[in-house]
């Protein structure tokens, strides 16, 4: 373990004019980081940022080496800098202008290791095994939800499984005149064990209800049937149950263009129930539960097996952040990343409009012009959607966001952006396609609101996905497991039920970035393997929310 010294404050960046406190700071107190001293106009609340130098009305900010703000009045040096005497101001950018030579870290230690995980025959490893049913329009939502009543609790996968289990066992010693004493001796670990799930090596059946799929514009339908194709490849899905209506939008022939879109065979199965070619819903519903049942029954067959770490596709992700997010758990995250990058894996970054200021030194590391020129493409035309709807990537944080220190969105931006580490980027894709290369970052254009992001980088095939978080954030997803990461101890320990790693030793210096990024990496094959069970995935928190393409940051 590192033996770092406590610090009060941090200058992210040389080059930096705003000064980050790590724990709250008094009016008046003399602060020092390295050779510099500041006498503090005002209290400084810890995550919030002061100033290093006396700004003018009009001055440029910056944070990371990179433009930030403006300041909209004069701050003195040891002043507080917030909402009302600064603005977003970011740099401009113009595709790959610098060549860029990326130092891998030592992989040594994790050279020829494997996760245990679920191979397919399709191509790739699943770090999970589940069963999905999927409406291809709002209007089979009820059948759905007939369909996970009935199949969730008979077969063990309900979150109140344990205790209807408990309660008829209960109703099961009654009816069967034990004595009171037997029924008082009755636990809830007994009942669990006696029941339990029935299928133990399929993680679960999962239900990817939406309110989408007809009334919207043909797009709409396009992107929804590519991000469910994305989901029906995905390898952490044996098998999936389709149901449609038949008159909507998303038709099944769309599925199967998109599907096959992929450019590989499905090699898993796919029952597709059409309600208005059907005898009657009570038949349609009877057909589709028994064929999913004898799915499962199937995929409960395959068992876990080596598998190698250049399999996995990592999402990595943030939601609910702070003035620390850029300090602690995004440099760990990015950090995991770029070993996941060096053994031959993949690392994704996405969530576009919190990009926002560091778009230059993310073309720079393309691997080439065209993917410099793509990412460029993508992101003006993400934030030419926004202007034109009276909005902009300046309106991306949140009032959560803003109280705890993220008053502009280039700030928030070039602190998120940490989380890609500083491996080369091989490929920039559009929301719903595949992700394919390996051995590097890829950038991958999703919204900023975490569940849109997190359902889509699953759509896209990653396995595993590590979200970082400075307020806390249950955000979950059906298929792919999510690591929360705290930013900081107090969230870690006051939201424990929700958090699965504390970046918080960082802030206190305590560890490195590169110490808690290999403990996280750590934890992350641990996932993959199903030898640790994130907090997401326990309390059942699948969120899935499709992208309808217009003005989301």
């Amino acid at each position: 373990m590192s033996s770092l010294a406590p610090r009060s404050v941090l200058q992210i960046h040389p080059a930096d004019d705003a000064i980050v406190a790590l724990r709250s700071l008094a009016a008046g107190a003399t602060v020092d980081h390295d050779d510099k001293h500041w006498t503090l106009k005002e209290a400084i609340p810890a995550k919030q940022k002061f100033a290093a130098r006396d700004f003018a009305q009009g001055d440029r900010i910056t944070m990371y080496g990179v433009l930030v703000g403006r300041t909209t009045a004069a701050v003195p040096a040891g002043g507080l800098l917030h909402t009302g005497n600064v603005v977003h101001e970011s740099a401009a950018f113009a595709g790959k202008q610098a060549s860029y030579d990326w130092v891998k870290p030592d992989v040594s230690a994790w050279q020829g290791r494997t996760f245990q995980g679920f191979r397919r025959e399709g191509g790739g490893s699943g770090t999970a095994n589940h069963w999905i049913v999927i409406p291809l329009v709002f209007c089979e939502n009820r059948n759905l939800a007939f369909m996970r009543e009935a199949l969730t609790r008979s077969l063990g996968y309900a979150r109140g499984s344990a205790y209807e289990g408990f309660a008829a066992k209960l109703a099961q010693l009654h009816r069967s005149g034990a004595s009171a004493e037997a029924i008082e001796a009755l636990t809830l670990e007994a009942a669990a064990a006696e029941s339990g799930v029935l299928f133990s090596n399929l993680d679960g059946v999962k239900f990817l209800e939406h309110g989408l799929g007809c009334g919207g514009t043909r797009q709409d339908a396009q992107a929804l049937c590519r991000l469910l194709a994305g989901y029906i490849h995905h390898p952490n899905v044996a098998g999936a149950t389709v149901l449609s209506l038949g008159c909507q939008h998303a038709q099944v022939s769309l599925l199967e263009e998109e599907l096959a879109a992929w450019g590989r065979d499905l090699k898993k199965p796919l029952h597709i129930f059409e309600q208005q070619k059907s005898k009657s819903e009570r038949q349609m519903l009877q057909d589709a539960i028994k064929t999913t049942f004898k799915g499962m029954a199937a995929a409960n067959e395959q068992t876990r097996e080596p598998c190698p770490i250049s399999d996995l596709i990592m999402g990595v992700e943030c939601g609910g952040s702070d003035g620390f997010s850029g300090i602690s758990a995004n440099p760990a995250i990015g950090h995991a990343a770029d070993l996941l990058a060096a053994l031959g894996g993949a690392p994704v970054l996405s969530e576009f409009p919190e990009l926002c200021g560091v778009e230059q030194s993310l073309c720079d590391r393309c691997v080439t012009d065209e993917l410099a020129q793509r990412f460029v493409e993508l992101m003006r035309a993400y934030e030419d959607a926004a202007t034109a709807c009276g909005s902009g990537f300046d309106a991306n944080p949140s009032p959560g966001n803003i109280r705890d220190g993220l008053i502009t969105d280039a700030i928030k931006s070039a602190g998120a952006a940490r989380k890609g580490g500083d491996a080369a980027i091989v490929d920039v894709l559009d929301y719903g396609e595949p992700i394919r290369k390996h051995g590097g970052l890829t950038l991958y254009c999703t919204p900023g609101n975490d569940v849109e992001s997190t359902t889509a980088l699953a759509g896209g095939g990653c396995n595993l996905m590590v979200f970082s978080t400075g307020l806390g954030t249950p955000t979950g997803n059906p298929v792919c497991p999510t690591l929360k990461v705290a930013t900081n101890t107090e969230l870690a320990t006051r939201m424990a039920d929700i958090i699965d790693f504390d970046a918080g030793p960082i802030i206190r210096g305590e560890k490195s970035v590169a110490e808690m990024g290999e403990e996280l990496f750590e934890l992350a094959l641990k996932t993959a393997s199903g030898t640790y069970i994130p907090k997401a995935v326990a309390l059942g928190q699948d969120d899935f929310l499709p992208w309808k393409r217009g003005v989301s940051l």
